[in-house]
């Protein structure tokens, strides 16, 4: 890796940032909508606008707020609703892309404490680099793993070879048309990661983003304190083959439960 695949944060920029993950809420800019500024697009509910913190050099730094409600999540909102969202985010995204202003266009979602969020008000960030590939040390490997779900549209696993571990999920579309089901597919699995896994001792999770030729693919990552192995030489760590297959199955009786999709009825 040299210099040249690093993002600069700049910390002057960060200045009266404001948070509110770790605390009772105060104040959320992202509440305060008549004061929102710089909006490049809106509909319904869901806002698209310039982020008035720009922390990292030479990039083009954009929050989309998915829903006026404060509390709001993937884990909870209505099928419609989170159907809803993810077309959104997905034209924003693709817009970026094909403005061809960037050398990449990252799409990722933080939720919880340690997600490296700073804001509970529900939002993804979409960020343009103008020099760095964002997917350069990203493998086509770490997107394929234990079968959860497959038909003729749509795969689920959960990584063998994640980018970071332990438990990595992905979900993957062969065509942006199936966004529908990208997003029910999703919804199912972050809830799952909140609701049962391990227990439910999770609180915080990512969405990370990826286009590769026509698939889209979504990875969930629940998020716990980075291994050290990761932090110090990039070894990512997993499960076992057992533990993979038992979370492998209970997912699956999740999706069929849960999924409102024919994908789900009508596998192939």
């Amino acid at each position: 890796m040299s210099n040249r695949d690093v993002l600069v944060f700049e910390i002057e920029q960060a200045k009266g940032k404001p948070r509110d993950i770790k605390k009772k809420k105060d104040y959320c800019p992202f509440c305060d909508r008549e004061n929102l500024t710089n909006i490049i697009e809106q509909k319904g509910d869901m806002i698209w606008l310039e982020n008035k913190f720009k922390t990292l050099k030479d990039t083009n730094q954009t929050v989309l707020i998915e829903s006026s409600d404060h509390y709001g999540d993937i884990s909870n909102y209505s099928v419609a609703k989170n159907r809803e969202v993810f077309e959104f985010v997905y034209n924003c995204w693709n817009e970026m892309i094909q403005s061809k202003k960037y050398k990449s266009v990252l799409l990722y979602k933080n939720f919880g404490p340690m997600s490296g969020g700073s804001l509970r008000h529900p939002h993804f960030q979409v960020i343009g680099l103008d020099k760095v590939d964002g997917y350069k040390h990203i493998e086509a490997e770490n997107f394929t793993g234990m079968d959860v779900f497959n038909s003729k549209h749509i795969n689920v696993n959960v990584s063998e070879k994640p980018i970071m571990g332990f438990v990595e999920f992905n979900v993957v579309i062969n065509n942006p048309k199936y966004i529908d089901d990208l997003a029910e597919f999703t919804r199912v699995t972050v809830k799952y990661v909140l609701d049962d896994l391990y227990g439910g001792k999770f609180d915080s999770y990512n969405l990370f983003f990826y286009k590769v030729g026509r698939k889209i693919i979504c990875k969930i990552e629940a998020r716990y304190v980075v291994s050290p192995y990761f932090v110090g030489y990039r070894l990512s760590q997993r499960d076992g083959d057992k533990q993979v297959r038992g979370i492998a199955d209970v997912l699956l009786q999740r999706l069929q439960e849960n999924v409102h999709s024919s994908e789900i009825e009508n596998p192939e």
